[in-house]
């Protein structure tokens, strides 16, 4: 089983350029972080869509001229899939697409809803014929059943139904439409190419195609675009602000812009907090790669120690490898990662890493280390511990599969085999972030994984849930 967090979904849309569904390739190119399973296309030229999706990764299938060129218009919007369970299927691949009474519409969604099953079978009784499983076609089924005389107001009516964590770029035959949820769990921006504007999941998407990044699409924005501009409206009740901190942690590309942070520049702050809570004496800070690169900079910055490249990864092996029989499996981690014995021989090694979910890849490293000659071995994590499953986006385990929902930090270092383990704490975090620390009343961010606290109510899961255990009574719709 896969020992990382993996995000959902990445989007991007793009409304006034000749060359929509190239750029939306690009942006997608730069987004494939975001996931990695499937990636879709649809573009619009004059009232008229136009659709390709294909399973794997975006250059895989996106970048033939022909393909692209069969995408016409001036518009179009894409999505990258990250599935969470079950088979990848075509039919789940995004952006889904409906011919309405009002014309065609195209959605893309990254998040998760929370109470997708109930609405799902809500409207099966109506007689609504759902194509796919995930979450995602339940947004299409309301827009499609709203009274609403236009595109807009049908989206407010069928969002108003929804909860849980969204970020979604839609496309009319006239108009980019980009909603973020009330709560501003997951990112959107807001972009300018010349005349034409973009809407996408991060700033690195921007940067592929030279465009400008504008602004972060505010909390419960609706951003209309169109031939008259940009429309903003907040059709919403205003709630808290509680953007996914983990996207700083883990998720974002370092080079992209949160909320107005640069994501490198919080991950240093991250290690130097980890430097000050958690130092102990050793030789060299080494990074797992690549995630734990940011944070090692900024604890040996910090602690004056020296940052060495201890361990290097293979970057031509995918996740898709297939190990070809069964007396290699043990190799395990040896098919990314291998210890760079010249360094790490005879020195007391600090391994920072993003964070620790199941811990097989840690106790794998940990011993690739100690093979290669490291005389310690002290590992310190780069977030708090991960004691609760997200339901609003991000595909993590059962509690019961969370190391550190099961052991304490002593006996997680036991079974990792190192000499001290240590984690980030929550307050630490918050002040990377900007902030003095967290909050307990009202925290400035959605930190459900690290505190099993859900600021958006979880209808689809038993009430146990905010404890972490998955509702038995239907199975979950793949999120998006």
């Amino acid at each position: 089983m896969f020992d990382k967090f993996n995000d959902e979904c990445g989007v991007f849309g793009i409304y006034g350029t000749g060359d929509a569904a190239a750029h939306t390739a690009l942006g997608l190119h730069a987004l494939q972080h975001r996931g990695q399973e499937a990636a879709g296309i649809v573009s619009c030229d004059e009232g008229k869509f136009f659709a390709d999706r294909a399973l794997g990764l975006v250059g895989d299938h996106f970048s033939s001229h022909d393909v692209i060129s069969k995408l016409r218009g001036a518009s179009a919007i894409g999505h990258n899939r990250y599935s969470t369970t079950g088979e990848t299927l075509l039919r789940n691949v995004q952006p889904f697409f409906a011919d309405l009474s009002l014309g065609g519409f195209a959605l893309a969604h990254n998040g998760n809803l929370t109470n997708a099953m109930a609405l799902r079978r809500e409207l099966i009784a109506r007689g609504s014929i759902f194509a796919s499983t995930s979450d995602t076609e339940v947004i299409i089924h309301l827009v499609a059943l709203s009274a609403g005389t236009t595109y807009e107001e049908r989206v407010v009516e069928a969002l108003k139904r929804v909860e849980g964590a969204y970020s979604l770029v839609m496309l009319s035959p006239t108009a980019l439409i980009g909603v973020r949820d009330p709560n501003g769990v997951r990112p959107l921006v807001l972009g300018r190419l010349g005349d034409a504007y973009i809407l996408t999941s991060e700033t690195c998407a921007l940067d592929i195609i030279g465009a400008t990044y504008e602004r972060d699409v505010a909390a419960g924005e609706m951003v209309i675009i169109n031939d008259k501009g940009i429309t903003s409206l907040f059709p919403f009740a205003k709630t808290p602000n509680r953007f996914c901190i983990f996207e700083y942690v883990y998720f974002a590309r370092p080079d992209s812009i949160m909320e107005h942070r640069n994501v490198y520049d919080v991950r240093k702050r991250i290690g130097a907090e980890l430097s000050r809570e958690s130092h102990v004496e050793a030789d060299l800070v080494v990074p797992v790669p690549d995630s734990g690169v940011p944070a090692a900079i900024g604890y040996a910055a910090d602690s004056g120690l020296p940052f060495e490249l201890g361990i290097i990864r293979n970057h031509y092996v995918g996740r898709t490898f297939i190990e070809p029989s069964e007396s290699v499996r043990h190799l395990g981690v040896k098919l990314k990662h291998n210890a760079n014995s010249a360094i790490l021989k005879g020195k007391r090694v600090i391994l920072v890493d993003d964070s620790i979910v199941r811990g097989t890849t840690s106790k794998k490293i940990v011993n690739m280390v100690r093979e290669a000659g490291a005389s310690e071995v002290h590992m310190r994590i780069a977030s708090p511990p991960t004691i609760s499953p997200c339901y609003y986006g991000v595909d993590t385990p059962e509690k019961s599969q969370l190391m550190a929902a099961q052991h304490s930090v002593q006996k997680m270092a036991e079974i990792i085999g190192v000499d001290s383990l240590a984690f980030l704490t929550i307050d630490g975090l918050y002040r990377a972030v900007g902030e003095a620390k967290r909050n307990n009343e009202l925290p400035q961010y959605c930190d459900a994984c690290f505190s099993g606290e859900y600021p958006i109510a979880l209808t689809d899961y038993d009430p146990d849930a905010a404890k972490g255990i998955r509702s038995k009574k239907a199975e979950k719709p793949r999120a998006a």
